[in-house]
């Protein structure tokens, strides 16, 4: 049993990292082959060869947009939980309220990202708005999901034990809605990423404050393509470590009890 679920969790990396590795041999080979300019499409060699010459300008990009990502997320997560709480204490709050989240979700950021900027003078404030306004709502839905989706034979028998609405929401609906809720964190980390990229894009802000966005903006001006792929490898790779993160925090705070993560 324990060498299978070892080998499960070998085959899980390496086949992955395999496939991986044959993508970039053939990239590799096609672009030496057919001698495709840098320009058009880099080979991995020049990717890695531009991380290397522009890693502390790429890097120090890299931490303008992850600190945006960080407090977009963080600002999902309490205004996120903090609705999906007030929307389950009344039908009728949710109701009323539930659509304007919906709102918020499917009105393009592109579209707003301007008024916020305009707004909002600074512009690290205006980019954590427009990113927040991308991440919160699968925190709003996932976590109301939880909350609702409670045995409703547990709900008689708190009933029944005359529990009150707290004790009734902190040691039941509570611990069924955590699994939901770590589902809306590895969505909205990823969300709180792109839209800290897309915020950047429409702020196109330089200096100390430019984040790869604007990187990846300024090499396309100038065709620096390989710089352009580098910044583009360094946003995928954080995405990932992210999901990673998230999930790693989902299985240390379920795993000793909730069936989604015992199964892994």
């Amino acid at each position: 049993m324990l060498n299978r679920l070892i080998e499960s969790r070998a085959s899980r990396v390496a086949a992955p990292a395999v496939l991986g590795v044959i993508i970039l041999a053939v990239w590799q080979f096609v672009c030496r082959a057919f001698h495709v300019p840098p320009y058009l499409v880099p080979a991995p060699s020049d990717i890695a060869d531009t991380l290397g010459a522009d890693g502390s300008l790429l890097l120090g990009s890299l931490m303008v947009t992850l600190k945006i990502t960080f407090f977009a997320f963080l600002l999902s997560v309490v205004l996120g939980v903090a609705a999906a709480f007030i929307f389950v204490q009344s039908k009728l709050l949710e109701v009323s309220l539930f659509p304007y989240a919906i709102i918020l979700q499917v009105t393009p950021i592109v579209a707003i990202a301007p008024l916020i900027i305009i707004w909002v003078k600074a512009p690290i404030p205006a980019m954590v708005i427009c990113a927040t306004m991308v991440a919160v709502f699968p925190i709003i839905s996932n976590t109301i999901l939880g909350l609702r989706s409670v045995n409703p034979g547990l709900v008689n028998l708190f009933k029944l034990n005359k529990a009150t609405r707290w004790q009734t929401l902190s040691r039941l609906r509570v611990p069924s809605a955590l699994p939901y809720f770590f589902g809306g964190l590895r969505i909205s980390s990823g969300l709180a990423l792109i839209g800290a990229v897309v915020a950047e894009f429409v702020a196109g802000t330089g200096g100390t404050s430019s984040g790869l966005a604007y990187q990846i903006l300024q090499a396309g001006f100038q065709l620096n393509i390989p710089r352009m792929f580098a910044a583009l490898l360094l946003i995928t790779v954080t995405g990932i470590v992210l999901f990673m993160l998230m999930a790693m925090l989902s299985k240390w705070a379920l795993g000793g009890w909730h069936e989604s993560e015992m199964a892994n």
